[in-house]
């Protein structure tokens, strides 16, 4: 039982990189719509994370300014977009 508490920490240790599978990827910097975001790309996936101050922002409106930061950056067509109003990751379609 220990070893298994063990082999679970390390683990959620592993797991508690804030960038995650962008580690190490630089970022661009876009502005859409009043909000900006640092946009970073790897394969067939961009993550958008908002970088601006913006007070109860609806998912809503800013997964299309999201969208719209990935689809620039990257020069794709994003099929879809999934996250929280801070962090954003996009499926590109090039």
């Amino acid at each position: 039982m220990r070893g298994f508490v063990l082999v679970l920490i390390c683990w959620l240790a592993a797991c508690s990189d804030r960038l995650g599978h962008f580690a190490g990827v630089p970022a661009t910097l876009v502005e859409v719509g009043g909000s900006r975001f640092e946009v970073r790309l790897r394969g067939t996936l961009a993550e958008a994370t908002r970088v601006n101050p913006q007070y109860a922002p609806r998912l809503g409106p800013l997964r299309q300014q999201a969208a719209t930061a990935m689809a620039r950056v990257s020069g794709c067509e994003v099929r879809g977009v999934l996250g929280d109003q801070a962090v954003m990751t996009g499926i590109l379609h090039c």
